[in-house]
């Protein structure tokens, strides 16, 4: 974890946003003595921010399916993927 005081953010900007980027982790600033900001690159964001993403629509399948949601068996998927490449290749109708 990297720590610093939010007076280098001033002083220090483009040795903060190198650490960022090379780290991929997130600087945290303090501000008379106490947590305040927290600051990451936007690589490292946008990362985060599609896992958070990804792990909300995982969580919100698996409450569906224990509440008795029904998936798609092997065979619908593999109908609907065809359907769907066919149709982005502009061949014609979809099944």
């Amino acid at each position: 974890m990297n720590i610093r005081p939010s007076a280098a953010i001033r002083q220090n900007y483009n040795e903060i946003a190198d650490m960022c980027r090379k780290t991929a982790e997130p600087i945290f600033l303090t501000k008379n003595g106490e947590g305040d900001l927290v600051v990451m690159d936007i690589e490292t964001y946008n990362r985060r921010e599609k896992m958070l993403k990804l792990r909300e629509e995982l969580l919100a399948v698996e409450e569906d399916r224990m509440h008795g949601s029904t998936g798609y068996s092997v065979g619908e998927v593999a109908a609907m993927m065809r359907s769907a490449i066919k149709e982005a290749a502009g061949h014609g109708k979809t099944e």
